[in-house]
């Protein structure tokens, strides 16, 4: 359809049909062969900048045994996370972003060609931190895992749904800090019950491993 702009020259609207995740969803399905070839339950797990993802992947890599946990790190810049996975005993490959605000299914692919799965059972996927971006982007996960921290309030999936409508399972962390600053606990629930019923709900501290293993034991029956 053709139009005229104020300058008097023709313009030109065009539609695209064509999926413009089409090629990352390609890639996803090639990541999820080869995870499955390789015998691994394999997480995204996404949340916002400082909720605790990193703790909580340092917490299964240390209590998942005897298998050794695979983890795929993506953070805008530095290692400094891979470096405190390496220290609790995880393969892990950090993925330098730069400017983009979400992995893709290809950056993972490429960081799973660094790791060694022999002998693995579980491959971790830390997202960038963010609520918005990485929803739409399959990395060739089995599952999603959210996670929400009790410093982020009680709406956050009523802000964010998303997100929370993608998850599998999601994960409230933080909770011996719940009473401190105030997290109605019955809110939360309520607001996850009506944005994401689909998904199991775990409460957790990350940093004292309270809840760690309820959430381990869901995680063991999801590998079987």
């Amino acid at each position: 359809m053709c139009s005229h702009c104020s300058c008097g020259q023709p313009t030109r609207t065009v539609q695209l049909r064509h999926n413009l995740l089409a090629t990352n969803d390609a890639a996803a399905e090639r990541n999820r062969e080869r995870f499955a070839a390789a015998g691994l339950l394999v997480l995204n797990v996404l949340s916002a900048p400082g909720s605790g993802k990193t703790a909580l992947l340092e917490q299964l890599a240390r209590q998942w045994r005897p298998a050794p946990v695979g983890v795929i790190v993506g953070d805008l810049a530095t290692d400094n996370d891979a470096i405190r996975l390496r220290a609790a005993g995880a393969r892990a490959v950090q993925i330098q972003t730069g400017d983009l605000c979400h992995l893709e299914a290809a950056m993972v692919g490429r960081a799973f060609d660094q790791l060694e799965p022999q002998g693995m059972e579980l491959l971790l996927i830390e997202n960038v931190g963010n609520l918005v971006c990485p929803t739409a982007f399959d990395l060739g996960e089995q599952l999603r895992l959210v996670l929400l921290s009790v410093t982020e309030g009680e709406d956050k999936p009523l802000k964010y749904p998303a997100l929370f409508k993608s998850a599998d399972v999601v994960v409230i962390n933080k909770v011996d800090i719940a009473e401190a600053v105030g997290f109605d606990h019955a809110a939360a629930h309520a607001n996850l019950a009506g944005v994401a019923p689909q998904a199991p709900i775990f409460e957790v501290s990350a940093r004292s491993g309270v809840g760690l293993d309820a959430l381990m034991h869901w995680l063991s029956h999801q590998r079987q």
